[in-house]
């Protein structure tokens, strides 16, 4: 899993952008489709923009091996994470006695939201760790060293 997580990340980030451009509900009361960047005045907003921002992060940072990074991507693979499954219930929710119908393209961007989150739980590359230091463990032997058994 760990080998390939760079290119599900990449994957997960252009499923991501194609589902926020499908449609995501429609709207019979209304007769409007809404997607990740359209919404009747601007109501919901678009969330489209702050999942691919933050998708597209955590994608990018997939393929630069610094340590710091792999973290900075599983934190904003978390808030992207949270931030698709409010939008997914907010825009599927019901409201004034009428469900929206959802389409592909809400379903499609929770997964691929899921799938940013596993590739950065998995980060590919080896984290090389930094040697012991020998210094304390050396002065720690000779002071040992230097008592007698009688003195101690």
């Amino acid at each position: 899993m760990a080998k390939y997580s760079r290119w599900i990340a990449l994957c997960a980030f252009l499923l991501l952008t194609v589902a926020c451009l499908l449609p995501w509900t429609f709207h019979a009361d209304i007769q409007k489709t809404f997607t990740g960047f359209f919404t009747e005045n601007n109501i919901y907003g678009k969330p489209g923009k702050f999942l691919l921002i933050f998708g597209g992060l955590s994608a990018l940072f997939a393929f630069i091996p610094k340590l710091w990074l792999k973290r900075t991507a599983l934190f904003l693979s978390g808030l992207n994470v949270a931030y698709g499954i409010k939008t997914f219930l907010m825009f599927g929710a019901c409201y004034q006695g009428y469900c929206p119908e959802k389409k592909v393209g809400l379903f499609l961007m929770l997964i691929s939201t899921i799938l940013l989150m596993i590739a950065a739980m998995f980060p590919a590359g080896e984290i090389k760790q930094q040697p012991a230091n020998q210094s304390y463990s050396s002065d720690k032997d000779k002071a040992d060293s230097s008592l007698s058994p009688d003195q101690g």
